[in-house]
């Protein structure tokens, strides 16, 4: 219905608010349902607590400069923030993405433009420890690194 044949999980695109390619929205916009931007949000857009099926749709000129916050985010436009999903995020190929994304699933495809980092939300917010300079005798042949990775993960 708008440009979009992907969805919830019946299949149907559901929209319970539309921000129109006209619109600019200046602060935070709290939802629940079908969010569909095809404007501008300028801050954050997050799903209401208890909001059962939250999805947030990113038109492909829509735009939003904030962090996200739902259950389901489909983005076919251009994103400058985080992303916080707790069920599944979508990148479209015209989508355009400036930050962080924190998913359970994610599916992108060929010609999505990610820069930032994909973080799985329920791998345990850990930093891997920086490679070891091992002088020039041992350029990690040994294995050494390779165990060092291995404790950080256990």
């Amino acid at each position: 219905m708008f440009g979009s044949n992907k969805s919830n999980r019946d299949g149907h695109l559901v929209v319970d608010a539309l921000i129109g390619a006209q619109v600019v929205i200046r602060g935070d916009v709290e939802f629940s349902g079908g969010l569909y931007v095809e404007g501008t949000i300028l801050g954050k857009v997050i799903a209401q607590d208890g909001a059962a099926n939250a999805t947030l749709t990113v038109a492909e000129h829509g735009t939003i400069e904030g962090e996200i916050r739902a259950q389901v985010v489909v983005i076919s436009g251009r994103l400058d923030g985080d992303v916080h999903a707790t069920e599944r995020v979508e990148l479209t190929p015209t989508a355009r993405v400036t930050g962080n994304i924190h998913y359970q699933v994610v599916e992108m495809n060929a010609g999505a433009q990610l820069t930032g980092r994909l973080i799985h939300a329920s791998a345990p917010q850990m930093a891997l420890p920086p490679p070891a300079d091992e002088g020039p005798a041992g350029n990690g042949k040994d294995g050494s690194a390779r165990r060092k990775l291995a404790e950080a993960m256990a």
